[in-house]
């Protein structure tokens, strides 16, 4: 901490910077790392009027191909990427050949987008190539071996090489980028979509400075460290970016990550009240707003971006939320498809079209939204635990088991992964790594409160009595210490087996207890009746013993030993 604070000492050096990269980027139209650069500058306190730095100065070749960049400059900004592209083509300075560049990159990105638009569906995208790619390659790798490429055009060398699936290739030149211009943030965004594990982070040759303190947050939420990216970015709050909504926007999506759904909402509601016309990571937002099921709330949303810009990726996916929560899965679908027609590698829109799918029962349209998902971010655990699902569906278990293995590898202590894969292995009969993932699902905080009750029924399949009982007692307390009665809970399945486990080791008390507790629910009054009927009459003939209540434990499942249930503190 003390060390990240000497990092950020200057806050007017670091802003002097900022303001620098801003022209910088501006002048190459790099509009996203300039919006950046300056909602973080706008963050930190204003500079004295002598201290703000000037524009970046002009070379010999600049001068010379001023009047050529500035015409081609005018038409880039009205997207006319060929004709900036042409009066820029026997330009010499290192600025007018990166927008040169960059218009060509541009131009077949949008050509690859007009052909698609209409005449395929967003599904079929990625049959469409940008046709630029390869020339441009070619291009950029004879200037990169000659050593005669600038940080900005490095960035666009490793944006091409992405695009062409050179991954390896990609990482190296990005971070050759980064370290000949630290402070373009694009470069180092670029970077983290192709980083895939906390070992390749270790692994990267990364430059000292005062970014790559932003950019190992933004990786540790990527990459579910979200215990470390919170640390992250309350160092960087107390190191003077208090202010910043990028700051906060990140917070809110990593407590969204570990599903901290009130404090992720109170974030974004402040957010809203900071910057109340900003669209970024509303989506987020409305996923919020929907797994709490706030129709009104994200009724409000979808309107007031709708008035801001209805054409954004960001409104259309909460437009589509919207009507996912109302079960109009068609319309829901219809607007995810426009998210993706206006950004094919939108991974949001993509893992919720699928969902979307499902719930139409389209299983090979959901598969395919998913597979596009994973294409565009691997580290996508929803989209692998959505393929996981389809399988299941299709009744695949080896499939089942395959993706729902890789989406539990991205997110290890997530109940919901582990009771996935503990039912995959009950299908493929591996009951032995079946219960160690449905114990490990109840010991990471099982969400759903299934783990425990799953645990149960195979013990019980198994006829292993005595840890089918420690587990169902377990699960009775599980439920009524949670302080709500969940829709799927079967205490009354719990409830009959308890009181038939009792009543077989002559444990009349409490088998009469949880006969008693049966009669409470409707599916289980019949059986509660007929075990008190039971009860009353051997009672007469035998005397109750006071034995333990349990034998030792028949198999490695590691249950532990718990007093007899206690049903009377205990309210249904």
């Amino acid at each position: 901490m003390a060390a990240l604070c000497s990092e950020f000492g200057d806050l007017a050096e670091i802003k002097k910077q900022l303001i620098s990269v801003i022209y910088l980027c501006k002048e190459r139209g790099l509009q996203h790392t300039a919006k950046w650069a300056s909602e973080l500058a706008f963050a930190l306190d204003p500079l004295p009027k002598d201290e703000v730095p000037p524009a970046p100065e002009f070379t010999e070749e600049d001068a010379k191909d001023l009047d050529a960049l500035t015409l081609a400059k005018s038409y880039f900004d009205l997207k006319e990427y060929d004709r900036a592209a042409y009066f820029l083509k026997d330009c010499c300075s290192k600025k007018a050949y990166f927008l040169y560049m960059y218009s060509r990159y541009l131009s077949g990105e949008k050509k690859k987008d007009d052909e698609t638009v209409d005449s395929l569906g967003p599904l079929e995208k990625g049959q469409v190539r940008n046709e630029a790619l390869r020339e441009l390659r070619v291009e950029l790798s004879k200037k990169h071996t000659a050593s005669e490429l600038d940080g900005f055009t490095l960035y666009l060398y490793g944006v091409v090489l992405r695009k062409l699936d050179l991954l390896k290739e990609a990482v190296e030149v990005f971070v050759e980028a980064i370290h000949a211009l630290p402070l373009h943030w694009g470069a180092w965004l670029e970077l983290s979509n192709l980083v895939t594990s906390t070992e390749m982070l270790k692994s990267l040759s990364l430059p000292d400075s005062w970014i790559r303190e932003f950019f190992m947050a933004h990786m540790y939420t990527e990459l579910q460290m979200i215990k470390e990216a919170l640390q992250k970015y309350q160092s960087l709050i107390e190191a003077g970016f208090s202010k910043s909504t990028y700051i906060i926007s990140q917070i809110a999506v990593a407590y969204h990550n570990i599903r901290d759904i009130d404090q992720a909402l109170s974030l974004f509601y402040e957010l809203r009240t900071q910057d109340p016309f900003r669209i970024d990571n509303m989506d987020t937002f409305s996923n919020l707003l929907y797994v709490k099921g706030m129709k009104p709330e994200l009724s409000f949303l979808a309107h007031n971006l709708v008035e801001i810009d209805k054409y954004r990726v960001e409104t259309c996916c909460v437009i589509g939320n919207y009507y996912s929560l109302r079960s109009q899965h068609e319309k829901a679908a219809l607007y995810f498809q426009r998210a993706l027609k206006l950004n094919p590698r939108c991974l949001g829109a993509w893992t919720l079209m699928g969902h979307e799918y499902m719930e139409m029962k389209n299983t090979s349209a959901a598969i395919q939204a998913y597979r596009h998902a994973i294409e565009v971010n691997k580290r996508d655990y929803r989209a692998w635990y959505g393929l996981g699902q389809t399988y299941e569906i299709l009744k695949m278990p080896f499939y089942c088991l395959y993706y729902y293995r890789k989406a539990h590898q991205l997110r290890p202590n997530d109940s919901r992964m582990l009771v996935a894969l503990g039912e995959s292995y009950e299908r493929l009969s591996q009951q032995v790594e079946a219960k160690k993932c449905y114990w490990r699902a109840y010991s990471v905080g099982d969400v759903e409160k299934m783990a425990l009750l799953k645990l149960a029924k195979l013990h019980e399949q198994l006829n292993e009595s005595d840890d089918a009982a420690q587990c169902y007692m377990l699960y009775i307390q599980d439920i009524f210490s949670c302080g709500e009665q969940l829709e799927h809970a079967e205490v009354s399945t719990a409830l009959r087996y308890l009181g038939q486990y009792y009543f077989k080791n002559k444990l009349y008390d409490e088998a009469s207890l949880c006969a008693q507790r049966c009669c409470d629910y409707n599916d289980a009054r019949e059986e509660g009746k007929a075990l008190l009927r039971q009860i009353s009459q051997v009672r007469d003939q035998i005397e109750t013993p006071s034995a333990d209540l349990f034998v030792p434990l028949s198999n490695n499942t590691p249950v532990r030993r718990v007093s007899p249930l206690n049903l009377i503190s205990f309210t249904p």
